[in-house]
């Protein structure tokens, strides 16, 4: 395959990378947690949250959904939604779910290395919109500072990943919390895929925009013909 051509698929995959990134980080399903149901035919709260909003889901318990012993939900069900942004930036003051005050500092974290993510892909995508329209050298040259950019962002997506499981399992394992059930949701999903493909792809960009090997074993790298990539 030519080496133009594997440049254009790495591209491909990480705009799509890129897509799955930043629907995780603006949407609220990283999480989904749930109490325990004591009785049929009542209603319960479950909650979904993200990086900057808890959505509390009030779902009525028929006895085709009662599971003794289990969770409230499943959170596809009906029910009124309420929605409320986090506090994470006023002095002094906690986001609560419930009764249960969240870890602050897991929620700060991981909604701040998330906008180092974001910021990464922007300065890749001008790295590489600024080599789509270069020519010779200049369009090489840009090539490289993009993969580590992508490769960057997928780093963060990774810590965030990690910041909001702990926090999760942290609030789960906590002797104050009300829940017993919870699991990750398709923003939890999406941002997955975002690490993968952001950092996997932006290696490859960088390593397909390096100089070709030499051919020969007496050859440098620097005596090496040098190989445009149009």
């Amino acid at each position: 395959m030519h080496k133009r051509t594997k440049i254009k698929i790495a591209i491909f995959v990480l705009l799509v990378g890129m897509a799955c990134m930043f629907t995780a980080v603006v949407t609220d399903h990283w999480a989904v947690l749930s109490p325990k149901v004591e009785k049929v035919n009542e209603t319960c709260e479950a909650a979904h949250f993200g990086l900057w909003r808890l959505c509390k889901k009030y779902i009525y318990i028929s006895s085709e959904y009662y599971d003794e012993g289990h969770g409230c939900g499943p959170i596809s069900l009906p029910g009124e939604e309420n929605c409320t942004y986090f506090r994470h930036f006023t002095p002094g003051q906690d986001a609560e779910i419930f009764e249960y005050k969240t870890q602050k500092e897991y929620n700060i974290s991981a909604a701040a290395i998330s906008i180092f993510s974001l910021a990464f892909m922007i300065l890749g995508s001008l790295c590489v919109v600024g080599s789509c329209t270069g020519t010779g050298k200049k369009r090489d040259y840009l090539l490289k500072p993009a993969g580590m950019f992508f490769g960057f962002a997928g780093l963060c997506a990774f810590i965030s990943l990690e910041v909001m499981r702990q926090s999760v399992k942290r609030m789960i394992e906590s002797e104050e919390t009300i829940w017993i059930e919870y699991y990750y949701g398709w923003s939890f999903a999406c941002a997955c895929t975002g690490f993968v493909l952001l950092f996997l792809c932006g290696i490859a960009l960088l390593f397909l925009s390096m100089p070709q090997m030499p051919r020969n074993p007496w050859e440098t790298c620097m005596d090496a013909e040098p190989e445009q990539v149009e």
